[in-house]
């Protein structure tokens, strides 16, 4: 394990092994810790336009997920259950106290998983983009993106929206020695989001840490009936709308998704060291 000395101008990166994985990371400024979770196909650098916002307030680690970045996954195996025991092992093995967590899209998928199956880790969650039905928009959504069935993409139908060099981006982005790695990424993907999650309210319940759900007023993939319906089966969660955004524009350069969420972060940080 890597565990980096910090500075408050530092910018350290490093190695854990947690989970049977070795998880790479960035760690940054001083505080209560916070962990940012980035989604599918980005990595630890997505965060990169925020942490100067949150790193005045908190130590923030952007871990790359599971097969991301240089997070490499010789298993192959991908899903929020593995992803969930990483993170809960990536806090273990960094001996991390009640740290905050904040993931969106796939990390925000993460998070909710570990905040059900790992209650007394978390000080706070924020669970961004999620979704835990097969809503009609979901299915439509990730099918007209390529990804038509479990761990299968439609190859044409990708290569229609996505940019020319999308290989050779991925390859730089995940620098997996198999020269097939984006492809076999975008497959991982493909049967990881097919893959139905089956909660039930009482899973729900099992997340006893303050909650914030995050979501885009118009997110395409999920509809926002569905973040209400999650924000009111976990006791005491909060719900944030960014007004007339879409999944992605949420946390784009300029969303309004940040404010919020250092709203709840620093109040729960407020109150948490109130009652300590």
């Amino acid at each position: 394990m890597i565990k980096p000395t910090l500075s408050p101008e530092s910018q350290n990166t490093g190695f854990v092994k947690a989970n049977n994985l070795d998880i790479f990371f960035q760690d940054q400024g001083t505080g209560r810790s916070l962990i940012l979770l980035h989604g599918a196909t980005d990595t630890h650098d997505f965060w990169s336009r925020h942490t100067t916002a949150f790193r005045e307030h908190f130590r923030v680690l952007t871990p790359d997920s599971r097969g991301h970045g240089r997070s490499f996954n010789p298993s192959r195996q991908l899903s929020y259950r593995l992803m969930a025991d990483d993170l809960a092992g990536f806090i273990q093995e960094l001996k991390l106290e009640r740290p905050f967590i904040f993931g969106y899209s796939d990390g925000g998928q993460a998070a909710l998983d570990f905040g059900m199956r790992y209650p007394d880790l978390p000080g706070a969650l924020v669970i961004g983009g999620v979704w835990y039905r097969f809503s009609e928009e979901y299915q439509a959504a990730i099918h007209s993106a390529g990804f038509i069935a479990p761990g299968r993409v439609d190859w044409n139908l990708y290569q229609d929206q996505a940019p020319s060099d999308w290989e050779e981006r991925l390859r730089r982005a995940h620098p997996d020695p198999d020269p097939e790695y984006p492809r076999i990424l975008l497959e991982s993907l493909a049967r990881l989001w097919w893959t139905p999650l089956n909660y039930t309210p009482m899973d729900f319940q099992k997340i006893t840490v303050p909650t914030l759900i995050l979501m885009g007023e118009n997110d395409e993939i999920i509809p926002l009936a569905e973040a209400r319906e999650m924000a009111m089966m976990i006791p005491g969660a909060e719900l944030a709308v960014i007004p007339g955004a879409r999944h992605n524009d949420v946390l784009s350069a300029g969303g309004q998704g940040i404010k919020p969420v250092l709203r709840f972060l620093i109040a729960q940080n407020s109150k948490q060291r109130g009652s300590g």
